[in-house]
């Protein structure tokens, strides 16, 4: 199932060719500043409303099932699109330029950093980014609610979710998994309330297929296979021509088991992390790693890209102070972090196609899609927290109207001028070096 290539043609009328999608991807990877609920954002914007490569309903529901995996799920659900557009093949360009001009970017701070210490120009110059960033995420929100939350129930759930995380600090993953349970009973409350009488559908036909069966857990076996051997790859060639080959052992098998067990996004992957690297293998300090994350949220990409900048220190530190060590340990942790999102999607793929005419798995995921909402409100109000007030109040008196006005003028132009993101990023880029210079002044 998931070897098989998809004609946009028969699929998708007005499907890009491969080269156009590319050209979106590297975009995306270029201003995908904002987090999370920016990323799906912008995809849904460019991908749903404007270029109609997607539809909305499959998009909503590959969304639904990248939230209940490990891992980021912006750059899943990227993975997926690819996928869906154009194969495999798609499917690696969507996810790595997502996440590499980010990692690039990430790479020279890093090795600034390393050198000249702490850098607070650098966090005063793209401060006029988090102005178009909430604008982003609030955008994101209105399109959201107004596509996908359709039932009484969803709007329930969504504000309790809200609640739950906002009043009683409960983590995503939890939240989750209510939400999971709550679905899979409305499913069978509601199954119980209908007709019985009707046709097996797609996914059912699709699993009593021995044929179909058989060629999905072929694509499965040789998807971890490649998968093994790509993670496999640096270990050997590390054990056989390098040097201190526990450490990156311990690096490698860190960040894989990272990618494993986290679920619900940057915001759960972080704190594990930043636990781990500081008090347990000591790979960086408290205040560096602060940095790090200062750092992440001055680049395009998911905001866990965080991590990359915890393998460079670490590499860094370990060895002496080599920037080439360093620069080797940033490329493994970030393909060890990222290299499961793509086992993940294209394995999952099949499942994504079947669940599509579930009932219960509708059910369950137009309830993820809540917490989905939830989440993005919860984060909307902690970057307008630090976005629009100079103290972490929300005091009136504390309130920056400049940066209102640029909020309302980003909201303005991405929503009802429909204007290019790139130009708005650019003209909040340029907000934030003018501020910075009439600040030194």
């Amino acid at each position: 199932m998931v070897t098989e290539k998809i004609d946009p043609c028969e699929e998708l009328s007005t499907a890009p060719c491969f080269s156009e999608a590319a050209r979106f991807w590297f975009r995306l990877g270029l201003i995908s500043f904002g987090g999370t609920a920016a990323h799906i954002g912008i995809m849904h914007d460019d991908l749903v409303e404007r270029k109609r490569w997607i539809d909305n309903e499959d998009f909503l529901h590959a969304l639904g099932h990248c939230m209940i995996l490990p891992g980021p799920e912006a750059q899943q659900l990227a993975i997926y699109l690819g996928w869906r557009l154009h194969g495999i093949k798609g499917g690696v360009v969507a996810g790595v330029l997502f996440i590499l001009p980010s990692m690039v970017v990430l790479l020279a701070l890093s090795i600034v950093y390393a050198r000249f210490g702490n850098l607070p120009w650098i966090a005063a110059m793209f401060s006029g980014l988090r102005p178009a960033a909430l604008a982003l995420v609030l955008l994101a929100l209105t399109r959201l609610a107004k596509r996908s939350l359709v039932e009484p129930v969803q709007w329930v759930v969504a504000s309790g979710a809200f609640a739950v995380m906002s009043w009683l600090h409960a983590s995503i993953p939890f939240v989750m998994g209510a939400a999971i349970v709550m679905g899979f009973i409305l499913a069978k409350f509601r199954r119980g309330s209908v007709s019985s009488t009707r046709s097996m559908p797609v996914y059912e036909a699709s699993i009593a297929n021995p044929a179909m069966r058989k060629q999905a857990l072929l694509s499965l076996a040789k998807i971890t296979a490649v998968g093994l051997g790509i993670w496999l790859a640096p270990f050997l060639a590390l054990y056989l021509f390098g040097r201190g080959f526990p450490f990156w052992a311990q690096l490698g098998l860190f960040f894989t088991r990272t990618a494993f067990v986290t679920v619900g996004g940057s915001y759960t992957v972080i704190p594990y992390v930043a636990h781990a690297a500081v008090s347990r293998y000591h790979w960086l300090s408290q205040p560096q790693m602060l940095d790090g994350f200062a750092l992440a949220e001055t680049t395009p990409g998911p905001l866990i890209i965080v991590v990359a900048f915890v393998g460079f220190m670490a590499g860094f530190h370990h060895f002496h102070g080599s920037i080439l060590m360093g620069t080797l340990a940033l490329l493994l942790t970030t393909l060890y972090t990222f290299l499961p999102c793509f086992l993940f999607v294209f394995a999952g793929t099949p499942l994504v196609r079947w669940t599509q005419h579930n009932r219960s798995m509708k059910a369950v995921l137009n309830l993820v899609i809540a917490v989905v909402f939830a989440a993005m409100v919860d984060l909307a109000l902690f970057l307008a927290r630090g976005v629009l007030f100079h103290a972490k109040t929300y005091a009136f008196a504390d309130l920056d109207w400049i940066a209102v006005a640029v909020v309302g003028l980003s909201i303005f132009l991405l929503g009802t001028r429909r204007t290019k993101l790139g130009t708005v990023i650019g003209l909040s880029l340029g907000f934030g070096i003018v501020r910075c210079l009439i600040r030194s002044w």
